[in-house]
């Protein structure tokens, strides 16, 4: 069946998230995500696209922005080719990055736009990942309260602070407010947080799935046997990859490819 056409924001406003294909990390470090925000930052200026928020988690992104000059389809489909060309040099890998294609809902009013950067900003918070939204790096969270972040210009703070008040300083002190306010909100009915696991918790992990092998093995079967296992393993919740190849003792590209 043909797939069905996304319905058109009236204020060309949309909450947009991606997720790593089959759980999959998107980032593996902070290059990756720099490369990341640099890529948003390259089609902003050629599609005049406005930026409200972004959060990038482990293996997934959510982005708050109004489209510019072609549809928001279009413009996601070149910032996906993009980011993923250079993901698969960096790796030296091949294959789908991304979840199919990215998710999206519309954000037509004010007190939903309000909603949806909250929503994004405490993403990190309700993964467990910190305590404070201004403590997680990966967001816009701390443009809108006053501090630089990257790259410069590719946030759009003023209209959402125009819809706490007119006066600046009011408008920064009304949002920090809101912000941080504890909530239940959902957004695009995604209501799947993930807890990053300990090294422990992840060592604990890899021995239930390796039942009595040791993990000082692994690093010594074939090819066909080692990909199997990994694959179990990055089925694991929590888990990054970073931590798989560290504690199996084996090439991080290797646990990539699995």
């Amino acid at each position: 069946m043909p797939r069905e056409a996304r319905k058109k924001s009236k204020t060309k406003i949309y909450h947009i998230m991606w997720r790593g294909a089959n759980g999959q990390e998107i980032f593996h470090d902070d290059e990756d995500r720099l490369a990341f925000l640099d890529t948003i930052m390259k089609y902003k200026k050629r599609m005049g696209l406005k930026v409200f928020a972004w959060c990038l988690m482990s293996n997934h992104v959510h982005l708050l922005i109004k489209e510019g000059d072609e549809s928001i389809s279009t413009t996601m489909k070149r910032i996906g080719v993009c980011f993923v060309s250079h993901y698969n040099w960096k790796y030296r890998t091949r294959g789908h990055l991304f979840q199919d294609r990215f998710r999206s809902e519309n954000v037509e009013t004010d007190q939903y736009l309000r909603t949806v950067v909250r929503y994004i900003h405490q993403n990190p918070v309700k993964a467990k990942m910190v305590d404070e939204v201004q403590q997680w790096k990966w967001s816009s969270c701390n443009g809108y309260y006053g501090v630089k972040v990257y790259p410069q210009k590719l946030l759009d703070p003023d209209f959402i602070l125009g819809l706490f008040s007119k006066d600046r300083t009011q408008a920064m002190e009304l949002f920090k407010e809101f912000n941080e306010r504890r909530n239940d909100d959902q957004c695009l009915d995604d209501h799947h947080y993930v807890r990053r696991l300990s090294d422990e918790e992840v060592r604990t992990e890899i021995k239930r799935v390796l039942g009595r092998m040791e993990i000082a093995h692994v690093k010594t079967l074939s090819r066909i046997h080692r990909t199997a296992i990994l694959r179990e393993i990055k089925k694991v919740e929590g888990v990054s990859q970073k931590q798989v190849a560290r504690i199996l003792g084996i090439s991080v590209n290797l646990v990539y490819k699995a």
